[in-house]
């Protein structure tokens, strides 16, 4: 019989997207099936999107930033695991309980949540390491696969191929289910051959109240 081959997956995250944060439990429940291992890279759509014509970048305004200098702080100074565990528990509280993401009390609480040190959001705000950690992986990610939003995958823990998606509207219930969309999407990024893929619309919106809430007041 052959063993299944196990994919080292680099997962590119901004805890601002609520895409994002829906794939991210898709990818979750794939490393709990056994399906994958994770790896965590980070993201900012603030620093992507900010226009041109306004200057420089200014991290200490940007909203996700104190977010991500935690995330990659607990990941060089702890692990993986704690990393994604921060991620998952900071997107709980952002996107099903609608708590302020640049609140310095709910990124304490998601590291609470996460079974981990509070201390740790005084200590990676205070240590400019973290500030160019993220700032150099954002421009390395971009650089090198003209990434320009998350979800973000790259294939043999970042050296292989890499996608923008699969941008995923609600994770399957069922491991099962969500291995058998990780085999597809596996094949398709190792297809050289392959470039991209997209529906017309988006016929499913995540199932979130931060969503509910966002699209409530866009149609007004």
């Amino acid at each position: 019989m052959t063993e299944r081959t196990v994919d080292t997956v680099r997962f590119h995250f901004d805890p601002l997207c609520p895409w994002c944060y829906q794939t991210s439990r898709w990818a979750l429940t794939l490393e709990r099936a056994g399906a994958v291992r994770l790896t965590w890279g980070v993201f900012s759509l603030e620093r992507n999107n900010f226009p041109a014509d306004k200057g420089p970048f200014d991290p200490a305004r940007a909203r996700a930033f104190a977010a991500l200098r935690v995330a990659v702080a607990l990941r060089d100074g702890v692990g993986q695991a704690a990393c994604g565990a921060f991620y998952e528990k900071i997107g709980d509280r952002y996107f099903q309980r609608e708590q302020e993401l640049s609140d310095p009390a709910v990124l304490t609480g998601a590291l609470s949540d996460a079974g981990l040190d509070p201390a740790w959001l005084e200590q990676a705000v205070s240590d400019p390491a973290t500030l160019a950690t993220v700032l150099a992986e954002h421009d390395e990610v971009v650089a090198a696969t003209k990434a320009f939003g998350v979800p973000f995958l790259r294939l043999d823990d970042g050296s292989g191929p890499s996608i923008f998606g699969p941008v995923i509207s609600n994770p399957p219930d069922d491991p099962a289910e969500a291995v058998e969309l990780w085999t597809h999407v596996a094949w398709l990024m190792r297809n050289e051959q392959f470039n991209e893929l997209k529906r017309g619309e988006r016929a499913h919106q995540p199932d979130l109240p931060y969503w509910r809430t966002f699209l409530a007041k866009w149609q007004r």
